[in-house]
């Protein structure tokens, strides 16, 4: 009498079909969290770059109102530091007269941060361009 109950008995467990459509779902979201995962990569990786570009304008700023003037503060003179060395996210950085510009490596997403400083009537002011603000990898 046990044998007929358990050849009677329904086998239970998961269809291969059911597998199947677990394994689609799971490729599915695997493939739209994967791009994303790059992008916020990518702007963990240039955050780097942008601390190095919020640093040289506090310094360019400190110049500024030291001299009263943009002229002359560069990188490397009147209290503006060097530029640093590149890194492994930060390709290059430049500073000439109040202009900032800076390069993310590839792995950064090779983006570049510029800002400009201008003197209006004895106020700096900096205004952002470059690539970055399109990708909006710095603000």
């Amino acid at each position: 009498m046990n044998l007929n109950k358990a050849l009677n008995k329904k086998a239970q467990g998961f269809t291969l079909i059911e597998l199947m459509i677990v394994v689609a779902i799971i490729g599915i979201l695997a493939a739209i969290a994967l791009p994303a995962y790059q992008d916020y990569t990518k702007k963990a990786r240039y955050s780097e770059v942008n601390t190095a570009v919020d640093g040289m304008k506090t310094a360019v700023t400190v110049c500024f109102h030291d001299l009263g003037t943009i002229t002359g503060c560069s990188a490397g003179s009147n209290g503006v530091p060097a530029a640093p060395a590149a890194t492994a996210n930060m390709a290059s950085i430049t500073v000439v007269n109040g202009l900032i510009t800076a390069t993310g490596t590839a792995a950064a997403g090779a983006y570049t941060n510029v800002l400009t400083g201008t003197d209006t009537a004895g106020v700096l002011t900096f205004t952002q361009s470059g690539t970055c603000s399109a990708a909006k990898y710095c603000k």
